[in-house]
């Protein structure tokens, strides 16, 4: 062995190759084959010597080599070991490998000995370089991944979708809820959602989903009221909506519609609403509509504030046209000509 170390020293290679051979020293057989180029030789000294260090060794070589097959062969005996992976991912994609690793890594799922870190890793890679198979991946082994981990990878490659159902499955509900309405063209899916806005924390989000709602899908707002209704306060609720019809009725420029809604609020009782609608919807209501419906309804109190506005608004019209009126008559009274008067 001694005189065969020596030869591997001093770069004679094909002679410590037959002295480790006769020896079955198969570890330092595979490193002497990895210097001679010949690499299928060396993988089958490495599966002889089976320590982690000689395929560590025999693997780096093949990659350099690019004899990717026979670097692979050798990686699915290092992968199996959790405190090796960093190593091995990092010397493939230092060099930029990344489809090569990828592919040493789906291999790699399928042995007895996978563990987290392999599924891991793998999810990361997707994210980065091959984000289209990042979804089939997650639905599969989400279980067997590190999910904080992982969503940090996903935000960063910005797959929103992908980011809501690690949220889901990891029970941070609030955060699923927030992404899909930060990001509805590419996460929001109206059953996932639906699910998971039953399980937030934050009370605000309700109200907050259902402005998302009115704003993005307003033909589902009543299947979403369906699912939040048990858990919504509901004077707070009808405020809210209160408020966005008040707003609606004012852009809308139909007296109608604003008449109707005034009705509305007195039927049901909300006199703070109809008196917030007098001011929102000011330039589409009809003062005498307005007056009889708050003597009808005892509520004069609540109309008065909108009559007084109304009175200083005709007030002012009205001594407009007296000032425009006294200005007419002056300029009458300077343009009349003078009589001609004829000597007698």
């Amino acid at each position: 062995i001694q005189v065969g170390d020596r030869c591997y020293e001093e770069g004679m290679y094909e002679a410590a190759k037959l002295l480790y051979n006769n020896v079955s020293n198969f570890a330092r057989l595979a490193s002497t084959l990895v210097h001679l180029g010949e690499y299928q030789a060396a993988v089958d000294s490495g599966r002889k010597a089976n320590s982690t260090r000689t395929w560590k060794e025999v693997c780096f070589a093949c990659v350099d080599g690019k004899e990717f097959r026979l670097a692979q062969i050798c990686g699915l005996h290092i992968v199996i070991h959790a405190d090796e992976l960093e190593e091995l991912i990092s010397y493939y994609q230092d060099r930029g490998y990344f489809e090569e690793l990828i592919a040493l890594l789906e291999a790699a799922l399928g042995l007895e000995r996978a563990h987290m870190g392999m599924f891991t890793e793998l999810a990361i890679l997707y994210s980065k370089f091959k984000p289209q198979k990042m979804r089939e991946h997650l639905e599969l082994f989400w279980s067997r991944v590190n999910i904080p981990k992982v969503l940090r990878a996903a935000e960063q490659a910005h797959l929103w979708a992908e980011l809501v159902f690690l949220y889901d499955k990891y029970e941070e509900y609030d955060n699923a809820i927030i992404t899909m309405m930060n990001h509805p063209t590419d996460a929001w899916k109206e059953g996932q959602f639906k699910d998971i806005i039953a399980k937030v924390a934050n009370v605000e989000l309700y109200y907050k989903a259902l402005q998302f709602y009115l704003d993005y899908k307003p033909l589902l707002i009543n299947d979403l009221l369906l699912v939040l209704s048990p858990r919504l306060d509901h004077t707070r609720t009808v405020n809210f909506f209160s408020k966005d019809a008040m707003q609606y009725a004012a852009e809308s420029k139909d007296a109608e519609l604003a008449e109707k809604l005034l009705q509305w609020f007195l039927e049901e009782g909300k006199q703070e609403c109809f008196a917030a609608c007098l001011f929102t919807c000011y330039d589409l209501l009809h003062p005498d509509v307005v007056l009889e419906l708050a003597w009808r309804h005892n509520i004069m109190d609540f109309a008065m504030p909108y009559f007084i506005q109304v009175m200083r608004e005709y007030l002012t019209k009205v001594d407009k046209l007296d000032a425009s009126e006294s200005l007419r008559k002056e300029e009458e009274q300077v343009a009349e000509p003078t009589p001609i008067v004829f000597g007698r």
